[in-house]
């Protein structure tokens, strides 16, 4: 039996360009900047440990103790992640007393996590 070399079908087999497809889509694309910030977005939604505080915060307001029990995570863990998600401005939080809220920073974050997961569902 010989090994046969396939040839790959999903590329171009000329070399073609057009002109008006290639402006269109250069103009689509954001500045350097942006697509920068919007990679370190991804990132740090990258972790599953951010991903189920965000889950956990959508819909409603939590303290941290609260966090720590749907999470399942100690609070020294939970306040790293937090941290991180605070600083990407993912969420904001504020002070009651000796407690501290945590809530969802606004709703975009809400929407790309339900429309990545929903993206997901539809492709399986």
């Amino acid at each position: 039996m010989t090994d046969k070399i396939i040839a790959p079908t999903d590329i171009c087999e000329l070399s073609h360009f057009h002109k008006d497809a290639i402006d269109v889509a250069r103009n689509k694309i954001p500045s350097d900047e942006e697509i920068l910030s919007l990679s370190d977005a991804f990132k740090v939604l990258s972790d599953m440990s951010r991903l189920k505080i965000v889950f956990a915060l959508m819909d409603t307001e939590l303290c941290v103790c609260d966090i720590c029990h749907v999470v399942g995570m100690s609070q020294s863990a939970i306040s790293h992640q937090l941290r991180v998600l605070r600083s990407a401005n993912m969420v904001k939080y504020r002070k009651k007393g000796k407690l501290v809220y945590y809530s969802i920073d606004d709703a975009h974050v809400s929407n790309i996590i339900m429309i990545s997961l929903e993206h997901i569902k539809h492709t399986k």
